[in-house]
């Protein structure tokens, strides 16, 4: 690395670092009033615990936004000053004076896709308990979800299931435990499929146990077809269906794979998948589609026009990626294009960008 890429290296990174703190910092502050004021006398101590385990997702999520801010803003630097010039008069073409910056961006884009598959999904089990047990004091709406059982608790019950599908409407392999007021174990209930629909669930194939004080055997029957009526809490199982993001890739892949064996729909999870790998790339995309416009509109508008084209750049890339998940997730498109249509057709349209320059 020659003082040239020494030179364009540290601009880089404080204009990242600079425009990361000031992402953060103001995704923080409005989300921050947005939870204390739905939930009145939130403790302080407790915010700042949820945000704690909040940040890894935050910046993995803003990493691209930042990389395509350190980008613009130091090509425009040196395009203000001239030294643009003074390289490409040197003989420097515009890629290797973006050398430098493009290698931090795919280094900072592997370490985004590493802290998202190994930090990430336990941050986000942490975050969701502090904010329903300490913030929203509503413990019953937490679900801990593994690779092979979903457990959750109602006022009144706890139970597992093995399988659930994305929208969270059908479920298999059912354990479920009744208890009284004093929490005495007084009915377990298994079936081998469920149908979900709000406070309402069919069950198949289950049997049926009691515990009575007056019998010193539980008794136990069985049922192909039962109706019951759950608690009005219930009905939050059906957030529980999106659970990729607490999953690593490893996990992910598994369960995928269970699904498909009991012959549930996986095709969010499939999308879920491919997209969080396409996503480690969009630092990437946004990177290439920033040196075209931060070279050429320098002189026009200056650094302010700069940033503005940054923000439409983001604002478009994440229009077509939300999009391309969208479609995806209701099966127009394979999840495998749907996760990448995005970075392929924005990629493309910076090395278009990048070849009319011809510098």
């Amino acid at each position: 690395m020659n003082r040239i890429d020494r030179y364009t290296t540290w601009l880089f990174w404080g204009y990242f670092l600079g425009g990361l703190l000031v992402f953060l910092t103001l995704f923080t502050a409005v989300d921050a009033m947005s939870i204390m004021a739905e939930n009145k006398g939130v403790l302080i101590d407790k915010l700042m615990k949820y945000y704690l385990y909040s940040f890894p997702e935050i910046i993995q999520k803003l990493l691209p936004v930042a990389c395509l801010m350190g980008t613009v803003l130091t090509l425009a630097n040196l395009n203000k000053a001239n030294e643009l010039v003074a390289l490409f008069a040197s003989g420097m073409s515009l890629f290797r004076i973006s050398l430098p910056i493009l290698f931090w961006v795919v280094l900072l884009s592997g370490t985004g896709f590493v802290v998202g598959d190994y930090i990430v999904p336990k941050a986000i089990k942490q975050k969701n308990y502090v904010f329903f047990y300490d913030i929203k004091k509503e413990p019953h709406r937490f679900s801990t979800v593994k690779t092979n059982k979903i457990w959750y608790r109602t006022k009144d019950a706890i139970f597992n299931i093995k399988t659930l599908t994305a929208k969270g409407d059908h479920a298999q392999g059912l354990t479920m435990y009744f208890f009284n007021e004093n929490w005495d174990l007084v009915q377990m209930m298994t079936a081998r499929d469920i149908d979900i629909v709000k406070n309402q669930w069919k069950l198949e194939n289950g049997t049926v146990t009691v515990f009575s004080k007056s019998s010193s055997f539980p008794l136990t029957s069985q049922f192909k077809h039962k109706n019951i009526t759950m608690a009005e809490d219930s009905k939050d199982l059906q957030s529980s269906g999106q659970t990729s993001g607490m999953m690593s890739q490893r996990e992910l892949d598994h369960f995928i794979n269970k699904n498909k064996e009991a012959g549930l729909d996986t095709v969010t999870y499939e999308v879920d998948y491919h997209s969080k790998i396409s996503f480690a790339f969009a630092g990437l995309v946004m990177c290439m589609l920033g040196i075209p416009f931060s070279v050429g509109g320098a002189r026009s508008g200056g650094t302010m026009l700069n940033l503005g084209i940054s923000l439409g750049l983001v604002f478009a890339y994440y229009v077509f990626y939300s999009s391309g998940i969208t479609l995806g997730q209701h099966g127009t498109l394979p999840p495998l294009v749907a996760a990448w249509a995005p970075n392929l057709l924005m990629g493309s349209f910076a090395l278009v960008l990048l070849k009319r320059l011809k510098r």
